[in-house]
């Protein structure tokens, strides 16, 4: 008798265990379900550092249009930074969804290395914006300079004793090709570079800097820079796009969901150009 009634108040334990177990499965993969499901609304850009004036302005669009379509709320996480500082940490396994970079190497290099399209290999790097070259100064007023006799201006007498133009690295930066390609076409390049006349940038970001400074009495730099500023027209003149290589600036979906094809159509969208359209870019078709 007493063994049988060992062997029940074991049973009762092992059962008591069993119930424990479970409850703490089904806890377990009641919290798995909430992560992903936390997961699956939240949608992650690694997006280059010339997008953080504009990006955002689409981003609240996107998301106030989807409110009035009733669908479901998508939480959207943003990290700008350099496009190569970006490309780095998506090859380190970063969890990005999308990536906007600043020019067309790093969107084609992931697709080659096959380590975006995770879900699908028919996705390929996309154009979402063209950038637009301006010549900026703060200390020459532009307001009478047309594009056309910008070879005069930098021919003057007193711009060629001391005058300096910052250009970003044409070797690195897109605008920085794009202004070296400008500068052949008028035939002013060579010329200024024996002469010593340009002073080479980092980047675009700090050829603007060289100009906005009035460290350098031109500079050529990017017509969104110039829009985020507000500056004024007599400041700045914009170069005809056809006078250069076309700045342009590709994305790539990461990982291929529905949320992330969904962002991108609005983002290459009528909708979503007309926001780069005002942010001084030029649109795609």
């Amino acid at each position: 008798m007493v063994k049988v009634v060992k062997s029940v108040a074991a049973a009762g334990v092992f059962t008591c265990l069993l119930l424990a177990l479970s409850a703490c499965t089904q806890d377990s993969g009641a919290k798995s379900a909430t992560d992903t499901t936390e997961q699956d609304k939240t949608l992650r850009i690694a997006a280059a550092a010339n997008l953080s004036d504009v990006l955002p302005s689409i981003v609240d669009s996107y998301q106030a249009d989807n409110s009035v379509s009733g669908q479901d709320a998508l939480d959207i996480d943003v990290t700008y930074a350099s496009s190569g500082k970006l490309y780095a940490q998506i090859r380190a396994g970063a969890p990005y969804d999308i990536f906007l970079s600043a020019n067309q190497e790093f969107p084609a290099k992931l697709a080659d290395e096959s380590i975006a399209n995770k879900a699908s290999e028919s996705v390929r790097p996309f154009t979402y914006t063209r950038g637009q070259l301006a010549l900026y100064s703060v200390t020459e007023p532009l307001s009478s300079i047309t594009p056309t006799p910008l070879s005069e201006v930098f021919s003057r007498a007193n711009f060629t004793s001391n005058g300096k133009i910052a250009i970003a690295n044409p070797d690195l930066a897109p605008y920085g090709a794009a202004a070296k390609a400008y500068l052949q076409s008028q035939k002013m390049y060579d010329t200024l570079s024996a002469k010593k006349r340009l002073i080479q940038a980092e980047n675009i970001g700090q050829a603007f800097q060289y100009a906005h400074t009035g460290n350098v009495d031109y500079g050529f730099v990017a017509q969104s820079q110039l829009v985020a500023i507000q500056a004024k027209p007599e400041q700045f003149v914009i170069l005809p796009p056809a006078a250069y290589p076309p700045i342009l600036q590709d994305g790539i979906i990461i990982n291929n969901t529905t949320a992330a094809a969904a962002f991108i159509s609005y983002l290459r969208s009528e909708v979503g150009q007309r926001h780069f359209s005002q942010a001084g870019y030029l649109s795609i078709n």
